[in-house]
């Protein structure tokens, strides 16, 4: 009798790990999963981004004028320092 519970006792302690497992298991997918909607909300953001930049190339192939923020000149003088006196 005395066996039996031993071995009974060694079961239940050997269960409990694979349980422990199993918890830090799903504990790391719930993780991953959080991790995931995260990166996809931003995937869709720059879907999003994509379809109105493809709807410019569209309206530029119609001969249509630029819309948004202009593009950058570059100012190509250069510049000096001759203000300062020498002694």
């Amino acid at each position: 009798m005395k066996e039996y519970f031993k071995k009974l006792w060694c079961a239940i302690l050997d269960s409990t790990d694979i349980d422990e497992k199993a918890e830090a298991a799903l504990k790391e997918a719930k993780a991953r999963i959080a991790e995931m909607k995260k990166e996809l909300a931003d995937v869709k953001k720059a879907a999003k981004n994509v379809v109105e930049q493809s709807k410019d190339v569209v309206d530029a192939a119609k001969g249509k004028k630029r819309r948004g923020k202009k593009p950058y000149k570059k100012n190509n003088k250069t510049k000096t320092n001759n203000n300062t006196t020498k002694k």
